[in-house]
């Protein structure tokens, strides 16, 4: 995607929250942080999006600029039984899911084994929960 698809994309995202982290400055809680309202992000002429990440419950969208292009992993029906929380800005707490996938491996008879395949944001930490 390109600068004005990935800002088009962010916005169209329905049901999810996440953030937006720009390139020139620090994040900002009132315009960069979506909790219980869905993503606005406005083209920065300044910066860019460095990165990005929503969550809707169920789904989980991460958005990394590289070179000159942005990419965009979506990941479909996430497992919730692996989520670990981690301390974000201000008093935010993060919810982060690891994807476990089962990969022959060679070192163990060729069986399956899970292996780490990937870390994506899992919605932020409401309170009350643990």
């Amino acid at each position: 995607m390109n600068r004005s698809e990935v800002i088009q994309y962010i916005n169209s995202l329905k049901g999810y929250e996440g953030y937006v982290q720009f390139s020139h400055r620090p994040i900002d809680m009132k315009k960069d942080i979506f909790i219980d309202k869905e993503p606005k992000v406005e083209d920065e002429k300044e910066g860019f999006i460095l990165e990005a990440h929503f969550f809707n419950g169920v789904d989980s969208v991460t958005i990394r600029q590289i070179n000159s292009e942005w990419l965009v992993d979506e990941n479909r029906a996430i497992s919730l039984d692996d989520v670990h929380s981690y301390h974000g800005i201000e008093s935010l707490e993060l919810k982060m899911a690891q994807i476990w996938r089962a990969k022959k491996d060679k070192n163990c008879a060729n069986m399956d084994v899970l292996k780490l395949e990937k870390v994506v944001f899992a919605g932020f930490k409401k309170e009350g929960e643990e």
